[in-house]
């Protein structure tokens, strides 16, 4: 089994977009069972809108997608914090992402970021950030590191794991990883050796596959995984390719949907 813990779709048909059929069909091309699934740019066009489409998505397909909600502090906390209440009671979203790069606002800001981020810890629900080097001021893995020391009882999967963008911060990632046993990797859009460094530094139970589909091809990215860990046992490869994230969203979503 293969579950990707990276994808993005939109009811929105401009652009490199795609919808959750697309997505379906690359998924059954590649092999993949199972996509952990949020919405697709443009980020401040209608998230709430992207954020019914992806529940529409789950709603329909709940074997395959396991929808996550998206939230932007800009729209303001009471309206934010409404959208939570909304993937937790009505949607049964899996987790709640935040995107600083995309959103521009820092991660671990006081005011804007921590309240939400501290919503989400109370639903018990998975913490999802963008972390990349697209926009190193706002979403460094330092930032993430004072977020998971501040909630050590949440789980968080650090998507893009520092790459995204140049200058690799990897590294840096990786660092923090070792330190916050709380944290996940997930190695989209990032090079192979990182991917690699994360597994060997952290061990394969703490990294997890992912494609950054439509931005990246799911099916290249698999075969791009399989190549990486073909050295390794497949206990192993089973635990980045799906056992991970199998392991992270077992009881994260409603009992009552």
């Amino acid at each position: 089994m293969i579950i990707d813990a990276d994808v993005h779709i939109s009811p929105f048909k401009d652009g490199n977009r795609i919808s959750y059929d697309e997505l379906l069909l690359r998924m059954d091309r590649s092999g993949v069972e199972k996509a952990v699934t949020w919405l697709q740019p443009t980020y401040f066009r209608d998230v709430e809108l992207g954020n019914q489409y992806v529940f529409e998505a789950m709603s329909k397909h709940p074997d395959r997608i396991l929808g996550f909600g998206w939230v932007d502090p800009h729209f303001g906390l009471d309206a934010c914090l409404k959208e939570i209440q909304r993937f937790v009671e009505e949607y049964g979203f899996y987790g709640v992402k935040l995107n600083g790069a995309q959103n521009y606002f820092s991660i671990d800001d006081e005011l804007i970021s921590l309240p939400l981020i501290e919503a989400i810890v109370k639903t018990d629900r998975l913490l999802a950030f963008h972390i990349g080097a697209d926009s190193i001021e706002f979403t460094h893995p330092f930032r993430l590191a004072k977020i998971a020391r501040r909630f050590p009882q949440a789980m968080i999967i650090a998507v893009h794991m520092g790459g995204a963008a140049n200058p690799d911060l990897s590294r840096a990632m990786i660092e923090v990883a070792k330190e916050c046993k709380n944290i996940y990797l997930v190695g989209s859009e990032i090079r192979p050796p990182a991917v690699l460094n994360a597994i060997e530094t952290l061990g394969p139970d703490r990294v997890l596959f992912g494609s950054d589909t439509p931005f990246e091809l799911m099916h290249v990215e698999v075969a791009k995984y399989s190549a990486l860990l073909e050295n390794f046992n497949y206990k192993d490869r089973n635990l980045v390719m799906s056992g991970n994230a199998f392991r992270l969203f077992t009881g994260k979503r409603s009992h009552n949907r």
